[in-house]
Parts: structure tokens; sequence; C-alpha cells
């Protein structure tokens, strides 16, 4: 092992492209570097987020908080944090989809392959060959550590957080996965990002669910991908109407982005979306048991949420379509296994056809006891949904 004064005496800018060759030989598309101590102020205001309660239930976000606001404390040996993008950028509008009430609404990063796996295998390469060519330790992130990945992302200047708190990229736009590997290797740091948002607001306009109390803010428990992915409960009956056909995630805030006119359509084969993920039948996804949803998700982050939550998100969506036929999916499952699902078939039903009462009285009735149904059911009786 090379000692650490030589790790230290290997900071050049000639070192920092060498990495950065490296990274686009793995196929990694955006590379910037920053110090483990550069985000002091993003962990301040993590803690004033946490301290408001606008994580929801994401109990996980409390924990190790600490290392949260400063990688240094994550690994004290680290001397660089290395941050590193994947573009995932779409082929059409994501938008267009939610003019397709019959249809569901998938978040373009959960169209295709799961990111985690793609993205690691990458940066494990470049770790490997970084360790290789200067004996440096290195730890590679995806999602698995207590790291603030967004901000980290802004000091090493690969984008800026704009006003929906996601990072931005002036050559990829909104459509960046971004991961970090941790290293001893004492680094040029790269210059932060300045904020290019100016007076635009369109982000915070476009969201359905108002969850930005104000720019720069994000109240997550009103937030569409919070809702369908996060919170394993009962989704609060005001925001259940401006999901629209939203089944897991929500793009509004970064599609609508000025700076995506920059970003290009992904390379990456593997963030490619699978046809029958890119606006699936609302009436075949409601059908799904836990068998076949296994099945369809294979490989994908929607597999992660289960069947319970997913189809609920379902349900929630055929209640949001208007369209009446798809009233008899949803009586299908005021008698499934999960309260959940039981919960918001009956929404869904009295939505879509509420002549059906008696029916769907007598139907719910023996699950009066589950928290749930009962409600739904008194809500139905006293606001008529």
């Amino acid at each position: 092992m090379i000692a650490p004064s030589t790790l230290q005496a290997r900071q050049s800018p000639r070192t920092r492209k060498h990495i950065e060759q490296m990274a686009t030989a793995c196929g990694l598309d955006a590379i910037g570097i920053t110090h483990p101590t550069a985000i002091a102020g993003p962990g301040r205001r993590l803690e004033q987020f946490l301290e408001s309660g606008r994580h929801g239930d994401m109990d996980w976000m409390e924990r190790h908080q600490d290392r949260r606001a400063s990688p240094a404390t994550l690994w004290p040996d680290a001397r660089s944090v290395i941050m590193l993008g994947m573009n995932y950028g779409p082929s059409d509008n994501p938008l267009a989809v939610l003019k397709k009430s019959g249809h569901g609404a998938i978040s373009v990063y959960a169209r295709g392959k799961d990111y985690h796996d793609v993205f690691k295998k990458r940066l494990k390469r470049l770790a490997r060959d970084i360790h290789d060519e200067w004996h440096a330790q290195v730890k590679v992130f995806v999602d698995t550590a207590p790291l603030m990945e967004k901000p980290l992302a802004a000091a090493a200047g690969l984008g800026w957080q704009g006003k929906h708190t996601n990072l931005v990229s002036r050559d990829h736009g909104s459509w960046l996965f971004l991961g970090a590997i941790l290293t001893n290797l004492a680094l040029p740091d790269d210059t932060p990002h300045e904020n290019h948002c100016g007076s635009c607001r369109a982000c915070l306009d476009v969201c359905p669910t108002h969850a930005f109390p104000a720019p720069y803010q994000l109240d997550a428990r009103r937030c569409i991908s919070y809702l369908t992915i996060e919170h394993k409960g009962h989704i609060d009956s005001s925001l259940r109407p401006l999901m629209g056909n939203r089944i897991y995630g929500c793009d509004d805030c970064l599609a609508v982005c000025p700076w995506n006119r920059f970003a290009r359509q992904t390379q990456e084969m593997a963030f490619h979306p699978r046809k029958e993920l890119q606006a699936p039948l609302l009436e075949e996804l409601v059908t799904l048991d836990d068998k076949t949803f296994r099945a369809l998700f294979s490989g994908s982050p929607i597999k992660r949420i289960g069947r319970t939550r997913f189809v609920r998100n379902v349900l929630i969506a055929i209640g949001n379509s208007a369209c009446r036929p798809l009233a008899a999916r949803a009586e299908s499952l005021i008698d499934d296994r999960e309260p959940l699902v039981r919960a918001m078939a009956v929404w869904a039903l009295a939505r879509l056809d509420p002549s059906r009462h008696e029916v769907l009285k007598s139907r719910a009735l023996p699950y009066e006891q589950d928290i749930y149904v009962r409600r739904e059911w008194h809500r139905r009786r006293s606001d008529t949904l």
C-alpha cells in the first residue's frame, strides 16, 4: 500500500484528467470531484427538513443523520468524493401518457432495468481501475449509504439543485443517475456549478399536489413519487384525485425544466423503456397477483414496493380514470386479502359507479374491522366521494 503522503502528492490536473478518461471508458457520462466536507450547508437544511417532519414515514432518513451531512464522518480516511452520473434521458415526452386515462404512468427511471445494478457495475469497474493505478482505497455507493448525492454532485460541478431540489445539468437536463466513489486518493476539487434557474418556476407550478412549500423546499408527504413508492400505508383521500394515472413515481417537475432542451436520449440500452412499461393498461395491471407481479417486474425497481402497494396505486388511477368499464375491475378486488387493496377498490368503485351503493355496502361490511376499508366505507356514505 502506498503511504498516505504519496497519495497526497499525486494531486494534479493530469490525475484528474486520467480518471475522467477512465470514467468515459467505463460508460459513465458525467464526473466531478469534491472534498468530503464540502456540503455543510445542505447538511443543515437536511436537519431542518427532518425537524419539520417533511420526510413523512421515511424513518431511514433520520438514521445516521450526521453521516449524511458529511462523507468524512461516514469514512474518516476519505480525501476525495468522485461523483459520477449516467444519462437516462427519454426519447419521448414523459408527460404524454398523463392524457391516457386508461393507462398507467410510470416514471422514466423505472421503465427499463434497475439502474442500481447497471450503474454499480460501472462504478465498481472504475473503482477497480483507480485502485490498480494508484493503489488507493475506494468505496462505491449507489443509494447504498447515507450520502447526500445531489448536494455532493452540485459541489462537484455536475450541475445545481433546482427549485424542485433535484439536480439540473447543463448537458443532461433532469435525466442523470448519481453515484459516488469515496477514495483516500487526494484529488483536486472541481468548481461547484452556478445556479441557472433564474426566475423560472415551471417545476414548482406544474406539481399536481403542490409539494413545494417554497423554492428549494420539498414536502415529501405531498410528493407523488413518495406516495406511490415510499409510503406504505393509506394515501390521504384529498391527494388521490390529484395523482391522476401516476402509478409509480412522477416526472412532472423534471420534465418541464427548460434545461432539458440540451438533454439527449440515453445510449445505454438497459435504460431504454420496456415496451410493456411505457403506457401499460390499467385493466391488465390491476389483475396482478403476487406471482405475476414479480414476473412482470423482474429486474425492475418497481418490484421493491411489492404487489400490495402497486395495486393500491393502480386502483387510485382507475378511480381517477372516468372509465366506467374499469369499475368491474375495481369491484373484483373488494374481497382481496390485503386491506389496502380492498380499501382502494371501495374508493375506485364508488368514484366510477356510485349507483352500486348497496352492492358496495354488502361487500364492504365484512371488513368493518379493517381500518382502511372502514374509513373508505364511512367516507363514501358521508361524502359520496
